[in-house]
């Protein structure tokens, strides 16, 4: 089908994600300004500003959520505590529980804090009380009692030498407490509902409070009365004293009096001057965002629920209801970073900018969120009125489209230098949920939309539509009722010529676009068993691919309408479908999680990616084809790389690789540097190379010696790496005597203690055992050949003698005339098998060796003879019980057994001066 000489795909693998880091709970800024700390149920995430990832994460291991934490003033210590009464104490950069202790309270801990020292933490209770602890020496220092209800609030009084804690409750009311004396010096009554938030003047005279009964106080701490009561006409979360050292004009503040920033159910900031109670500042929304008197504050999404001054920086950070995470640069208030902490379920993801440098995402809500992909920074696009269902993408990249259940489309433009994204057009006609939309590929021209109201609609784009202006009105030039069901996807062909739509209906069809006004069918696609899902053209051939609720994939002739080639694979719905590599490939996505790589020529699924778990709505590929986006439902956002180059390139480095330490070994060998040459070949971690240098030890000069000198030289891991080989070479006949050799030296020099130490030393014993009882009885079988050939070969001399008067029948131990043969174990092999060799000469008159001494060893043999092959009956039974136990051996044991047998023969053949027919009847007998 296309270009025959292009690379497949193989694999990809994840190179970034965005996944959900707060939910709502604590949120609290290290005091170096560069990290963020959030609650995300049994989890507290650490965000990195710069980066905006996630670096750190602690977590209780109970998996209680965790009700409250606090980081100390060094950023050195963070403290936790969970519905399970637990306090833990963090080295959070390296998610090190140091420490963990009963909380004491009754109830979960609401509300905790450090002081400016870092030595002393309070911590408010449900239970109404306030206790403190000294985090150096380890213990309770203060337990507070007096207030009403749940402690939602402590803090510190900045001044470390006024020893103050102020806290508030459901009473309304601020305590102070004086920690000298252990008593509440003062309740300052002002809130006629909670105390939201504390900020104190920087010289500690003057302290603002605000709470969710509309008001702000200023509050004179010498004399702990109220100094002035600011009316702010919404429900304040957060408020922060300003710097009066730094110049803020741009937001009001023209004066050296007090102004403090308040943050609220409205979503705006706003800049109040304490003195007169007078708003100086209010900062002004989007367009695209309704008033907040047009909605109910209490439901508003926007509110805001903190707020932090960021002084080093000149920053201030605020944190939505919708869990957003927003950066201003003061003086002006101009918006430098958002996070979104929670995107709830993605239901399409597309890239977006030059370069693919952002993606554009739509959640299961009306506003759509646009992330840079280096630093996760994200901007809400406002405009739809309900949740927003698909997205395509224009061509270039910088135009793209959205259709939502409010019944609309939308066109929007990214600015190429700002990275700044407004809507620039709008249309609306269907009477049900648009559900589906594509865009024109050979220029920015039209629309094509689906609907739940069966229909499908091209839209006209403006020509000059991403030109700075208001926003443009789409008409629909063509309209038509497609399906008997809902139009669960469209797609628009490379030439813009042909548009494909699929239905739930268990249909696709093809329809033409060169129509005046009007969209003509040319054929139907029948064949799914259920709805089908989508639809998209192949790039270079004349082949539609679709998707169905039936689990499978299908590819269609553009000609014929037949079916060409159907994928099966996924366990569920199949929801997406893009090609690939030119066309040469597909990649689909299902409701099973999973995210398929599957080749057109060979109709074979080359990869499976375990992408989410939950349905995977999201699938695109980057215009350069080396990368792709998912998005789930189970709310992460994943970016993949085309790693098959980089595989490609790294198995070609490894071969190279391989090929000169190979090298390089042979002349460690060639050199007799065993041990560095050991060490090379364990490197590799393949066992025959290994076996070849311990062969290569043990055929040289003193063997043992060198063997042992060689082994006991080695590192911990190697010694590890070398007795996993041994379990590998004893299970066969040919190399266990040189695994035996390995053994016999690491057991007898290195004690039981550090063996049991090493990775899997136990299992490696364990499977040694079997095969060296079957080597044993192999050994014991040959021993009791080898007296059967002797016995055998003493009757063929006798029966060959001349007769002697006097001679009974008993075995004549005279030596003969010849060489007298006797058996001895071949060094050479050292498999236990015996051969014949002729000592001596009797031409010559020499003799070593004694009769009697023959007679003798002879007796001795066959007593160990008679022995062994009771142990062997015995063995066999054994061996085969072995067998049943040692099931993961079976076939290698299979194996061993038959070379053992043929080894056996063989080395009851080449037994010198004695003929084959006779040796194989000395085998029968001895079998």
């Amino acid at each position: 089908m296309a270009n025959t000489n292009l690379q497949f795909k193989t694999n990809y693998a994840v190179s970034s994600k965005i996944e959900p880091f707060y939910k709502g709970g604590k949120v609290q800024i290290s005091k170096d300004e560069k990290y963020i700390f959030c609650t995300c149920g049994s989890r507290v995430n650490v965000l990195e500003i710069s980066t905006g990832k996630i670096i750190h994460c602690v977590e209780h291991d109970d998996q209680e959520d965790i009700t409250s934490f606090a980081l100390s003033c060094d950023d050195e210590m963070l403290v936790t505590a969970s519905r399970a009464l637990l306090l833990k104490q963090w080295d959070w950069r390296q998610a090190n529980c140091s420490r963990s202790w009963r909380a004491i309270h009754t109830v979960p801990v609401a509300s905790m804090t450090f002081d400016s020292t870092s030595t002393l933490l309070a911590t408010g209770g449900c239970d109404g009380t306030i206790k403190l602890w000294d985090v150096v020496k380890q213990y309770c220092t203060h337990n507070l009692k007096g207030s009403s209800g749940v402690v939602h609030l402590v803090q510190f009084h900045p001044n470390t030498d006024l020893l103050q804690l102020f806290s508030s409750s459901l009473d309304c009311g601020i305590r102070i407490w004086d920690l000298r004396s252990s008593q509440c010096v003062c309740v300052l009554q002002s809130h006629y509902s909670a105390v939201t938030s504390l900020s104190f003047s920087p010289d500690g005279n003057a302290m603002v409070s605000s709470g969710r009964d509309k008001i702000c106080t200023v509050w004179d701490l010498k004399t702990r009365k109220a100094k002035r009561t600011v009316p702010v006409y919404e429900a304040v979360e957060g408020v922060a004293i300003l710097p009066g050292s730094t110049d803020l004009a741009e937001i009001g503040v023209k004066s050296k009096d007090l102004h403090f920033i308040t943050a609220g159910s409205k979503g705006v900031l706003r800049v109040w001057e304490a003195s007169t109670a007078r708003c100086v500042y209010t900062q002004t929304l989007p367009s695209t965002l309704p008033s907040a008197s047009e909605e109910d504050e209490n439901d508003n999404p926007r509110s805001l629920t903190y707020l932090f001054h960021l002084p080093a920086s000149a920053r201030l950070a605020t944190v939505t209801a919708e869990h957003n995470i927003l950066l201003y640069q003061l003086p002006a208030l101009t918006t430098q970073q958002q996070f979104v902490g929670y995107s709830d379920e993605v239901l399409d993801v597309k890239f977006l900018g030059k370069g693919d440098s952002h993606i554009v995402v739509a959640t299961n809500s009306c506003q759509l969120k646009v992330f840079e992909l280096l630093t996760n920074s994200c901007q809400i696009l406002y405009g739809h009125t309900d949740t927003v269902l698909t997205l395509d993408v224009f061509k270039k990249g910088s135009l793209f489209a959205s259709c939502a259940k409010d019944r609309s489309v939308r066109v929007w433009h990214m600015d190429s230098d700002s990275g700044q994204v407004r809507c620039v057009a709008q249309g609306s006609g269907h009477t049900n949920a648009v559900g589906s939309i594509s865009c024109s590929r050979m220029k920015a021209s039209f629309v094509a939309t689906g609907s739940q109201d069966c229909t499908v609609k091209v839209w006209d784009l403006p020509a000059d539509c991403s030109a700075e202006g208001g926003i443009h009105q789409l008409t629909a030039r063509a309209t038509e009722k497609a399906h008997d069901k809902d139009v669960n996807s469209v797609a628009v062909s490379p030439n813009d010529k042909l548009l494909a739509s699929g239905s739930q209906d268990r249909t696709a069809k093809l329809w033409s676009l060169t129509g005046e006004g009007t969209v003509s069918l040319l054929g139907v696609f029948r064949g799914h068993r259920r709805g089908v899902w989508a639809v998209c053209f192949s790039p270079v051939d004349q082949v539609l691919a679709t998707t169905s609720a039936d689990g499978t994939a299908k590819l269609w002739s553009l000609q014929d309408f037949s079916c060409l080639k159907t994928f099966e694979g996924h366990d569920a719905s199949v929801l997406k479908v893009i090609f690939v590599s030119r066309g040469t490939q597909l990649l689909t996505s299902g409701s099973d999680g999973l995210v398929k790589l599957w080749t057109i020529k060979t109709n074979e699924c080359v990869k499976t990616l375990d992408a989410h778990q939950d349905k995977v709505w999201g699938l695109h590929a980057s215009r350069k084809d080396d990368k792709m986006v998912t998005g789930s439902a189970d709310s992460n956002i994943t970016v993949w790389s085309d790693v098959t180059e980089i595989e490609l390139a790294e198995e070609q480095a490894k071969q190279e690789d391989q090929i000169l330490k190979q090298q390089e070994l042979s002349n460690l060998l060639h050199g007799k540097k065993y041990l560095k040459a050991l060490g090379l070949a364990i490197s590799l971690d393949q066992p025959h190379t290994v076996l070849t240098v311990i062969k290569a030890i043990r055929e040289g000069e003193n063997s043992s010696e060198l063997l042992e000198k060689t082994l006991l030289k080695l590192r911990q891991d190697q010694k590890e790496s070398l007795l996993r080989y041994c379990v590998v070479w004893n299970a066969n006949a040919r190399n266990c005597l040189n695994a035996q050799a390995v053994l016999q030296v690491l057991l007898t020099h290195l004690p039981p203690e550090e063996l049991l130490q090493y990775q899997g030393a136990r299992s490696h014993l364990e499977g040694l055992i079997p095969y060296t009882e079957r080597h044993m009885q192999r050994i014991g079988r040959l021993l009791q050949a080898s007296m059967f050939l002797n016995y055998m070969w003493q009757k063929m001399r006798v029966a060959g003698a001349p007769s002697s008067t006097g001679q009974d029948e008993d075995m004549d131990t005279t030596p003969l005339a010849q060489a007298q043969p006797f058996f001895v174990i071949d060094k050479e092999k050292k498999s236990g098998s015996y051969e014949r060799r002729d000592e001596g000469n009797d031409s010559d008159g020499e003799q070593d060796e004694d009769p009697d001494s023959c007679v003798e060893d002879e007796e001795e043999l066959e007593d160990v003879s008679a022995t062994n092959k009771a142990s062997t009956d015995n063995g066999r039974v054994e061996n085969e019980a072995s067998h049943k136990t040692n099931g993961k051996h079976h076939s290698e044991s299979e194996e061993s057994s038959e070379e053992e047998d043929q080894e056996e023969e063989t080395t009851v053949k080449k037994t010198k001066g004695l003929p084959v027919s006779s040796a194989q009847q000395c085998q029968t007998f001895a079998s």
